[in-house]
C-alpha cells in the first residue's frame, strides 16, 4: 500500500506540473510577438487593395485586421496599432490587434477546466483502485502467515467488494476447513491414544497369564500329562486373545487416517467433464501429450461434485506421472444404470502382479522407484468412489493403462 501512495503522490505532482507548464505556455503564448501573424495578414490586404477598391474588401476573413482608412488629416490620430502601406501613390493605414480574435484568457480558462477535469478523473480512479481492490487485498496480506503458523480461530471479514468478495469469502472457508480438520485430528489421536492405551491394558492380563503358565510348565510344577495338555490350551487361547489385540491396534493404525467428507448430490456429466478439459487441456499441450475426450451422452450422475473432478484429477495426474506421455483419453460407456468414466494413458509401466494393490495404502508399485509420491492417491479415490455409492477398478490392455470411475447415474 506504501508504494501505491508513493505512486499516487508522483502522480499528482505529475498533473501539478502539467497545470503550470500549460498555463505558462499560454500566457507566454499571449505576450509572444516574435511570429507577427498580423503582418502577414496586412500584407495580404495590401495585395488586395491592388487589385480591389477598399469598399470591396471583407475584413471578417482576417483574424487581426481591423480596419482600412486611406489618407486623411486624421491619419496619424487613432488608439489602434496599424502600419502605413503605400499602393497606386496613395497611402493607406492598415490596422489591426496584436492579440487574437480568440480570448486568451477564454483559452486559458479551457485548458485549466480541461485539466482539471482529466486531474478529477485520474485521482478518482487510482482512488477507486485503491479502496475498492487494493484495500481488500490489503486485510488479507497477513492470512497465510496467519494460516501457516496455525492460527485458525481468526475469521477473515467479509465484504461485497466485486473483486474480492468471493475470494475473501473462498479464504475464510478454507480457514474453517483446516481448523475443523484440526479439531478432527486432534480428537482422532486423543481417540487413538485412548485406543491404544485400552487394548495395552487389555494385553497385560492375557499376557501375564501366559508368562505364569510358561514359568509353572518350565519349574515342572505340572507333572501330570492331563494338566499340562489344559495348560497348553490355556496358553494357546490367551495367545488368540492377544492377537486379537493386536488385530485391532493394526486396524485402529491403518483406518480412517484420513477425514474424507463427501456430499452427495445430482449433477451433470458435462460439468464433471468441462471442469477437467479446462484445467487439462492447456496443460497437456505445453508438455506436448495429445489429451481427448470421446463424445459422450450427456446425464445426471449422483455423488459430489467437487469430490468427483479430485478423483479425475487424481487419475489424470498418475497417468501423467507414469504414462509414456504420448497419450491420455477420457473414455465413456454406461452398464446397469452406472456411468463408466475411464482414463486411458499410453505406455503403462505398471506389472500385472502389482495391479491388484494399486488402490491399497501406502502402497506403490515397482514402476514408482524414480517417482516422488505417498501411495495414497488411488487409495484416496477408492474411498471416495464409495462414499458417493459407486467404485473403482483398473485393467491393463496392449499396453495401455485403464483406470474407470463407476458413477451411479440419477
Amino acid at each position: 500500500m506504501k508504494a501505491f501512495n508513493k505512486i499516487l503522490l508522483t502522480v499528482i505532482a505529475l498533473i501539478v506540473v502539467i497545470f503550470i507548464a500549460a498555463n505558462v505556455v499560454i500566457i507566454a503564448d499571449k505576450d509572444n510577438t516574435s511570429g507577427r501573424p498580423y503582418i502577414v495578414e496586412a500584407s495580404r490586404v495590401a495585395l488586395e487593395l491592388e487589385e480591389k477598391n477598399i469598399d470591396d474588401i471583407d475584413l471578417s476573413k482576417y483574424e487581426y485586421i481591423t480596419g482600412i482608412a486611406t489618407y486623411s488629416d486624421d491619419f496619424y490620430n487613432t488608439e489602434s496599432d496599424y502600419i502605413i502601406r503605400e499602393i497606386g501613390g496613395e497611402l493607406y493605414r492598415i490596422e489591426f490587434n496584436a492579440d487574437s480574435k480568440t480570448n486568451n484568457t477564454e483559452r486559458l480558462i479551457t485548458v485549466n477546466i480541461s485539466l482539471a477535469v482529466m486531474t478529477i478523473m485520474i485521482i478518482a480512479v487510482l482512488l477507486y483502485v485503491r479502496y475498492k481492490i487494493l484495500s481488500p487485498f490489503e486485510r488479507l496480506k497477513d492470512v497465510p502467515y496467519e494460516l501457516s503458523k496455525g492460527n485458525l480461530t481468526t475469521p477473515v471479514k467479509e465484504t461485497k467488494n466485486r473483486f474480492f468478495g468471493r475470494f475473501i469469502w473462498g479464504v475464510d472457508l478454507l480457514r474453517e476447513n483446516m481448523e475443523q480438520q484440526k479439531e478432527r485430528e486432534l480428537k482422532l489421536q486423543k481417540d487413538r491414544k485412548m485406543l491404544l492405551l485400552s487394548l495395552s491394558h487389555d494385553i497385560k492380563t492375557p499376557l501375564s497369564a501366559v508368562k505364569l503358565y510358561s514359568k509353572a510348565l518350565s519349574k515342572g510344577l505340572y507333572t501330570d500329562k492331563q494338566k499340562q495338555l489344559e495348560i497348553a490350551e490355556s496358553i494357546n487361547e490367551k495367545a488368540d486373545e492377544i492377537e486379537g489385540y493386536i488385530s485391532q491396534i493394526i486396524t485402529a493404525s491403518r483406518e480412517d487416517f484420513l477425514s474424507l467428507d463427501v456430499c452427495n448430490s445430482e449433477f451433470y456429466l458435462s460439468e464433471l467433464v468441462t471442469k477437467i478439459q479446462a484445467y487439462y487441456t492447456e496443460k497437456l499441450r505445453l508438455v506436448k501429450t495429445d489429451f481427448s475426450v470421446e463424445e459422450y451422452t450427456d446425464c445426471i450422475i449422483k455423488g459430489d461434485l467437487d469430490r468427483s473432478v479430485e478423483v479425475i484429477q487424481n487419475i489424470i495426474e498418475n497417468a501423467i506421472k507414469y504414462g509414456d506421455g504420448n497419450s491420455i483419453r477420457l473414455l465413456f460407456s454406461q452398464e446397469e444404470g452406472c456411468l463408466l468414466f475411464t482414463v486411458e494413458n499410453s505406455g503403462c509401466t505398471l506389472s500385472d502382479n502389482d495391479l491388484p494393490h494399486i488402490f491399497d495404502s501406502f502402497w506403490r508399485g515397482e514402476n514408482s522407484a524414480k517417482e516422488k509420491g505417498s501411495g495414497l492417491g488411488l487409495y484416496i479415490c477408492r474411498q471416495l468412489m464409495m462414499k458417493m455409492n459407486g467404485d473403482i477398478f483398473a485393467k491393463i490392455s496392449n499396453g495401455y493403462m485403464n483406470v474407470t470411475a463407476v458413477f451411479t447415474k440419477a
